[in-house]
């Protein structure tokens, strides 16, 4: 790989901080530094420490009562005591007022069941959700309010029956969330067991399922979601099905996921709780905002009726369904008007425009037709469907869906990206930093045969290049970022953290690549994996291999450089450490090898011997794979030789290579060389279809049949359509 050229360092630039809470908590410190300025005038006896925010727990009942509800309040309260918030408790209605709920960050309904909310406090909760807060359901808070819509959604999915308190399975299929970062890859434990009246995967992201083989009444088949989140319009809303018993409120293991429930739900902790495109089709009357339009009867639609009365500017938004991995729009129409288009955007009305499509004249309000059409702009907001056309009428919505790559679904962790943090710019650090090798003057000049989408971009710039790096990343279908790391307080290391947090957000997990700094040793690198454990290994997004005993794996880069690597027996019971190299007689204290050449891929040479070694050692294989090689600007004259693109063919050569296991000795990872290592001309990242004229730049034009602007995300989905492939 191409090191950047050293020079100058400036600090590392500081994230902007994020709000976690609402206004109403910043007019609360308000005036709690208020009160404690003038109680310093007073001088008290002893000084009151003001707790971070507060939530409201409602435990009321208009049906069943748990027995278990003491003891949830009670763990709550010392939860609250233990980690700095404040617990109100209430079985009184009329606390659902707008301005009562204003003064917390959470709501919890903790075993609640039927109809608890009149009107004006269903309205009252709605808007708080929607507007910023946050909301917990425990248990039997899916036993409530089934005449109020929206709480069906809020919730996620409606009590339908249980069988008797027994012992289950949990599989942890997100372990990314606060609330089950703690637990393994399964959990077995003793509870109550809901059944739902619809399965909630579609509108929520799943965080545990049941396995229904380990216990009797199960009605849900082979998925059966048990605990989830989601976003709600501008709030959160968090659910699990546990907490029946009250021995599970004395449960460490229990305690602590009511304890990232909250902590996420009160905007102390973030989450991806993006739910998943694709999902079952939306009613398109369950509109949460809109201008112009109704819902209209017709026999014939699905659930008798559509959206309708819709005029040339009307919109429709629907705050529960995300735009985010979303590559096609479906809509089943009817027209007895003017016809028109349906214009696709996320985050608002006049957001980011993701696609639009035409909707014919069908001869009459209940003659339904289907159109489509793909999207070919990301985003990840809620989606807002905006119409337009002639006067009048222009057509009804029955319902709608959106499609996304099926790897957006579930990432692979055995798909690993070799990722770059080394880039800078004036912006964010400064000045440009490794853009400029080969003696280029950025942003429009820089050492790369090919131009990012996003420019010379800062890999400290967090909540832009790095956020759409995950958003990308999670496009792919690859579930594992490989994060060069150049030493302890590098430029590298300062960016981890931001890293880590953005990758969090996208369910992405991070490796590492330690890189030959000078001076290193097998010592110092046993000082440098145990360093990484210790001050990122608690991070949500810190990779770690369930089938390998939740161990973190490090690359190490020139691993042939240093003969004798007995140190690594100090940290292999608990790390992978993967040398760079076929050659077996050199992996001694190793746990395997991977290649990351991103030429030799073409001919594999060594990599079936490489995989029987270690598939019959128990080792792990990890080849590489790349789109291409060239390095030409960023290494004038530079003779090392390349490998072309072929409009993806050379990709699709080293993948082919890599999973037949004639050739690629069955491998255990691939290794994709690289996301975004520009100036080896190795990266799937968006390369610009426009690049600035007058530098020789190259585009990913042709690639897989594509052109423009469609090519520039082509490996991006060609690298899901070979992830899919391997998880056969």
């Amino acid at each position: 790989m191409t090191r950047p050229t050293p020079g100058t360092r400036s600090t590392a630039p500081t994230r902007a901080t994020r709000p976690t809470a609402p206004a109403r908590r910043l007019r609360r410190l308000i005036t709690a530094a208020a009160l404690a300025l003038l109680g310093s005038l007073i001088v008290p006896a002893q000084t009151a420490h003001a707790a971070a925010y507060e939530i409201l727990v409602f435990s009321k009942t208009a049906g069943f009562r748990h027995d278990a509800i003491p003891a949830g309040l009670d763990t709550l309260r010392t939860l609250g005591g233990q980690n700095d918030f404040t617990v109100t408790t209430t079985e009184d209605a009329a606390a659902f007022t707008t301005a009562n709920l204003a003064t917390y960050e959470a709501v919890v309904f903790l075993n609640t069941t039927g109809d608890v909310l009149d009107a004006g406090q269903q309205t009252a909760l709605q808007s708080y959700v929607d507007s910023g807060g946050g909301y917990v359901g425990v248990h039997a808070a899916a036993d409530t309010e089934y005449d109020w819509p929206y709480y069906g959604q809020l919730v996620g999915a409606w009590f339908q029956s249980h069988p008797a308190i027994q012992s289950a399975t949990l599989r942890n299929e997100d372990r990314t969330h606060p609330a089950t970062s703690h637990l393994g890859a399964t959990w077995t434990r003793t509870d109550e067991w809901y059944n739902y009246r619809a399965n909630p995967r579609p509108n929520v992201r799943v965080l545990q399922t049941l396995d229904e083989s380990t216990y009797s009444g199960g009605s849900m088949g082979g998925d059966h979601p048990i605990t989830w989140c989601h976003n709600q319009g501008q709030g959160r809303s968090f659910y699990t099905g546990l907490g029946h018993t009250a021995e599970s409120y004395a449960d460490p293991a229990f305690r602590s996921l009511l304890l990232g429930a909250v902590r996420y739900a009160a905007g102390q902790a973030t989450a991806n709780c993006s739910a998943p495109a694709g999902g079952a089709p939306v009613e398109a009357e369950s509109y949460t905002s809109g201008s112009g339009v109704q819902a209209a009867a017709h026999g014939p639609a699905s659930g008798g009726r559509t959206l309708g009365y819709i005029d040339n500017g009307d919109w429709a938004g629907y705050s529960s369904v995300t735009t985010a991995g979303a590559r096609t729009f479906t809509a089943k129409v009817s027209s007895a008007g003017a016809g028109g288009r349906i214009e696709v955007r996320s985050g608002s009305v006049t957001g980011t425009l993701l696609g639009s499509v035409a909707v014919p004249v069908t001869g009459g309000w209940e003659t339904f037709t289907t159109v489509t059409t793909p999207l070919t702009a990301t985003a990840s907001g809620p989606l807002f469907l905006r119409f337009t056309g002639g006067s009048g009428a222009l057509f009804d919505i029955d319902t709608f869906s959106l499609g996304s790559a099926p790897a957006d679904e579930a990432l692979a962790d055995n798909v690993h990206l070799f990722y770059y943090p080394w880039y800078g710019s004036p912006a964010v650090n400064g000045g440009y930093r490794h853009w400029q090798q080969g003696g280029r003057t950025p942003p429009n000049d820089v050492g790369a045969d090919l131009y990012p989408t996003l420019g010379a971009y800062d890999s400290g710039d967090f909540d832009g290049a790095v956020a759409r790096h995950m958003e990308w990343v999670e496009r792919s279908g690859a579930g594992v970022i490989v994060y060069s790391w150049w030493g302890r307080g590098s430029y590298e290391d300062r960016l981890a953290r931001g890293v880590l947090d953005a990758a969090e957000e996208r369910g992405v997990e991070v490796a590492w690549h330690l890189e030959p700094y000078a001076g290193r040793t097998a010592a110092s690198t046993v000082a440098d994996i145990q360093y990484i454990n210790s001050t990122y290994g608690d991070h949500p997004a810190f990779y770690r291999s369930d089938e390998h005993g939740g161990k973190g794996a490090y690359y190490v880069f020139q691993s042939l450089d240093i003969p004798d690597w007995t140190a690594l027996d100090q940290v292999t019971g608990s790390s992978i450490v993967l040398a760079q190299t076929t050659d077996t007689t050199k992996i001694a204290h190793f746990s395997g090898m991977y290649t990351y050449d991103g030429i030799a891929g073409a001919t594999a040479p060594g990599w079936k011997q490489a995989g029987d070694h270690a598939r019959a050692n128990g080792l792990i294989w990890s080849p590489s794979v790349a789109p291409g090689y060239l390095d030409d600007r960023a290494v004038p004259g530079n003779t090392t030789p390349t490998v072309a693109r072929a409009d993806g063919a050379a990709y699709d050569r080293q993948w082919n290579n890599a999973l037949d296991p004639a050739i690629g000795g069955d491998p255990t990872w691939v290794s994709v060389t690289s996301f975004n290592e520009w100036h080896e001309g190795s990266s799937i990242e968006p390369a610009d279809s426009t690049p600035p004229a007058g530098h020789g730049y190259q585009t990913y034009n042709g690639a897989y049949g594509r052109t423009g602007a469609a090519a520039e995300t082509a490996y991006l989905d060609r690298t899901a359509y070979w992830v899919g492939r391997f998880q056969r």
